[in-house]
C-alpha cells in the first residue's frame, strides 16, 4: 500500500503546472449571440467529452479523491472560519441529478453562474401560475429548516478551527469524535426531511404536466445546455423573498434534472461533495458570485491540490496520501445509500409512494458517514498544520494569495452564500457538545 501511494503522489506532483490553479475563467459571448453561452477555455474544452469524463467511479477513484482532499487541506490551512462557512445552496437534499447534468454538459458550461438560471428560467416558463405557486409553497415551508441546516453547520467548522488553534474549551481534551459523528447524523436527518417534501411536489409539478409541456420538456435535452433557449425572467419569481427566490430557481433546476435525467444521475457525486466544512467552496466557487461569464476552473481543485502536496515533507504528505484508502469503504457504502434513497425517491415520478423509513433511515446513516468523513479529515488537517515550518505557512500565503478571489469579492463569514447574521455569529459558538462538554445540541 505504502508503494501505490508514493507512485499515486508522484504521478500527482508530476502533473501539476505551476500557477495554472490561479487563473479564473471568464468569457465573452459572441457577438450577436443572445444571452451568455458560458464554458472554460478552450484547453479544456478540447481535453475531451465532458460526459467521458464524469461519472461516479471517476469521482470515488483514489486519484480524484486525493486531489480533492488535499485541496480541501490547502483551503483550511491557508484560509479561516469565514472563508470556510461558504456553501452553494444545490450542496443538499442533492438526490435529483443537477450535480451530475453541470458536470456533463456537452457545452462544458455546467459551472457558470448562469448554467442554473437559464434551465431554471426554461423549467419555470413552460408552468402554469398553479404549477409555480407550488413551488413557491413549498419554498416557503422550507425557509426555516434551510436555514437551520445552515446555522448547524457552523459549529462543526469553528469547532475544527478552534481546534487546529488549541483554542480548546475548558474542561475538554479535544474534539470529541462520537460527538461529531453524532451532529452530522442530526444535521444529515434535516436533510432527508427536506429531500422528502421536495421530492414529493416536484414529482406532483411534473406529473400534472399537459401534452405541450411535455413537448417543450421533451426538447430541452439533458447534458447539452446549447438547446436551451434564452427566455425573459419569469413572472413566478416576482414577490419572493431572497431565500425563496433561491429555493424556487434550485427546485426548477433539479425538475428538470430529475425528469429529464436517470438514476444514474440522481446518484452521482463530485468529488468535494462530502465534508464540506473546511473551505474548499470558499476557495474555488465564492469568487464566482455575481459574475455573469465566470466559469470555475475545472483544473483547479487538482493544480491547487497537487501544489499543496509538493509543498510538504514526506511525513506530512503521507497524512493526506493515507485518506482515500482508510475512508474507501465508508465511501463505498455512500454510493450504496445514495442509489438506494434516490431509487426510492424516483417512485414518486411514477405515481408510486415513496419509502419515508428507508430515506430517513438512510439519511442518518449517511450523515453518521460523513461525520467519520469529516473527522478524519479534520485529525489529518491539524496534525499536518500544527507541524508546518515558518516558511511553508508564507509559501501557503502566497498560494492563497494567488486563488482567483478579486479585492471585491465577498469575504463571508456566509450562511450558504449569503452574509452571516448576528444569530449566524452567535449560534458557531455552540462548540461545547463537540468538545463533550454538557451544551445546548443542535436545534
Amino acid at each position: 500500500m505504502q508503494q501505490r501511494r508514493h507512485a499515486c503522489l508522484s504521478l500527482l506532483i508530476l502533473s501539476w503546472s505551476p500557477a495554472s490553479w490561479a487563473r479564473p475563467q471568464v468569457q465573452t459571448p459572441p457577438d450577436g449571440q443572445r444571452g451568455p453561452r458560458p464554458g472554460p477555455p478552450r484547453e479544456d474544452r478540447e481535453r475531451r467529452d465532458p460526459r467521458q469524463r464524469y461519472s461516479l467511479q471517476q469521482a470515488m477513484s483514489d486519484k480524484a479523491q486525493l486531489h480533492t482532499i488535499a485541496f480541501s487541506g490547502l483551503a483550511f490551512l491557508s484560509g479561516d472560519f469565514a472563508a470556510d462557512t461558504f456553501l452553494p445552496p444545490g450542496k443538499i437534499a442533492d438526490y435529483f441529478g443537477f450535480q451530475y447534468l453541470r458536470d456533463i454538459d456537452a457545452a462544458a458550461g455546467g459551472h457558470n453562474p448562469s448554467f442554473l438560471t437559464r434551465i431554471a428560467f426554461n423549467m419555470l416558463t413552460l408552468m402554469t401560475p398553479a404549477q409555480t405557486a407550488q413551488l413557491a409553497e413549498l419554498a416557503a415551508a422550507q425557509e426555516a429548516d434551510l436555514r437551520r441546516f445552515a446555522l448547524a453547520r457552523l459549529p462543526l467548522m469553528r469547532a475544527f478551527r478552534r481546534e487546529l488553534d488549541g483554542q480548546i474549551p475548558a474542561g475538554s481534551t479535544g474534539l470529541d469524535h462520537g460527538a461529531v459523528v453524532s451532529h452530522s447524523a442530526r444535521l444529515y436527518e434535516l436533510d432527508g426531511r427536506l429531500t422528502l417534501q421536495r421530492a414529493r411536489v416536484m414529482a406532483r409539478v411534473a406529473r400534472s404536466f399537459g401534452p405541450e409541456q411535455s413537448a417543450r420538456l421533451e426538447s430541452l435535452k439533458f447534458g447539452d445546455s446549447r438547446t436551451w433557449p434564452d427566455v425573459p425572467e419569469p413572472a413566478a419569481r416576482r414577490g419572493l423573498n431572497h431565500a425563496q427566490d433561491v429555493a424556487v430557481m434550485t427546485y426548477a433546476s433539479e425538475m428538470f434534472a430529475w425528469v429529464r435525467g436517470s438514476l444514474e444521475a440522481d446518484t452521482y457525486f463530485c468529488p468535494e461533495r462530502h465534508a464540506m466544512y473546511f473551505g474548499g467552496f470558499g476557495l474555488k466557487t465564492a469568487p464566482a458570485m455575481g459574475k455573469k461569464d465566470y466559469s470555475i476552473s475545472t483544473a483547479l481543485t487538482g493544480d491547487a491540490g497537487a501544489e499543496f502536496l509538493a509543498l510538504l515533507n514526506p511525513g506530512q504528505r503521507a497524512e493526506i496520501a493515507e485518506l482515500p484508502e482508510r475512508q474507501r469503504a465508508w465511501l463505498n457504502e455512500i454510493a450504496r445509500l445514495r442509489q438506494q434513497t434516490a431509487a426510492a425517491l424516483r417512485q414518486l415520478l411514477e405515481g408510486k409512494e415513496v419509502d419515508e423509513g428507508l430515506v430517513m433511515h438512510n439519511s442518518r446513516r449517511y450523515g453518521e458517514l460523513d461525520g467519520e468523513l469529516a473527522w478524519l479529515y479534520a485529525q489529518a488537517f491539524i496534525r499536518v498544520g500544527r507541524s508546518l515550518t515558518p516558511a511553508q505557512k508564507r509559501a501557503l500565503a502566497e498560494m492563497r494569495a494567488r486563488s482567483p478571489h478579486g479585492p471585491n469579492d465577498p469575504k463571508g463569514p456566509f450562511l450558504f452564500s449569503s452574509s452571516l447574521d448576528a444569530e449566524g455569529t452567535a449560534y458557531a459558538e455552540r462548540v461545547d457538545t463537540l468538545f463533550g462538554l454538557p451544551g445546548r445540541p443542535m436545534k
